[in-house]
């Protein structure tokens, strides 16, 4: 296994952890309900960069320490900004969140906890989310002033439409752990809080024994039909089979096996 660990504020830090197929990134900052800083979201872009240059990984996880996602930005260091630093703080965001949006592998989102402001949207840019009894969602931002931009409500209103996006920012309210998964911003809802790794990790072995061809063109495919949204990779979309794992995968389903996706 191996750890990358990228140290921000003394009590921040994003790590990386590679194992078993899985890359799975964890943001560290528990006193402050893991806020990022700006230098913690530059790190979590850094980390979504180099993920997929290890040949080993499948598939990425992002969670948060402890009983939270993340709060998502850190406010307090907003306080200290001119409007310029700011705006470059929410280009750091997008910059971050897009990151893992576009990351040729399949994501999951654990959400143990609360997912809110820009981390509500880095929840969103998972392919899949895992919810438990203490996620909450939500997208405080009208007390703040702060003036959310068209990727930021595209990502909302895609998964819970336009009308309920602009109830959730209207009021400010949280949606609780049923109303997510009835919403569709959660995938799975599970009922113990403590069974959520393990819960997630399963997810995980179920996604990767998929050909890897198959999942990459269907994320590919749904990119594509988001018109704001392109992707930096090639999947042979132009066919409807896989020349390597089309074979393998009709193959074992006639010899009653599991199938055997060596390529990644």
């Amino acid at each position: 296994m191996r750890v990358t660990i990228k140290r921000t504020e003394k009590d921040g830090k994003i790590t990386l952890q590679e194992s078993g197929g899985c890359a799975i990134v964890t943001i560290n900052r528990p006193d402050l309900k893991n806020a990022l800083t700006n230098r913690m979201w530059n790190d979590l872009a850094a980390i979504g960069n180099r993920i997929p240059e290890n040949p080993k990984n499948k598939i990425v996880i992002i969670r948060g320490s402890k009983n939270h996602f993340t709060a998502g930005s850190d406010i307090k260091q907003f306080n200290n900004l001119s409007i310029s630093e700011a705006n470059e703080a929410f280009r750091l965001m997008e910059e971050a969140i897009a990151t893992f949006e576009k990351i040729p592998l399949p994501t999951i989102g654990s959400i143990n906890g609360p997912a809110l402001g820009a981390g509500f949207i880095l929840s969103l840019a998972c392919d899949i989310r895992i919810g438990s009894p203490n996620t909450l969602m939500g997208i405080p931002v009208g007390r703040l002033g702060i003036t959310l931009n068209q990727k930021f409500v595209k990502r909302i209103s895609d998964l819970i439409g336009k009308s309920r996006t602009m109830d959730l920012v209207y009021t400010g309210r949280l949606l609780t752990p049923k109303e997510c998964y009835d919403l569709g911003l959660l995938n799975y809802l599970i009922e113990k809080e403590e069974d959520i790794n393990h819960f997630t990790i399963s997810i995980a072995k179920k996604i990767m024994d998929q050909s890897p061809a198959s999942v990459l063109a269907v994320k590919r495919a749904a990119a594509f039909n988001t018109p704001t949204f392109s992707v930096p990779w090639e999947t042979g979309v132009d066919s409807s089979v896989d020349p390597v794992d089309f074979p393998e995968g009709v193959r074992s389903f006639v010899e009653k096996r599991k199938p055997n996706f060596t390529r990644r």
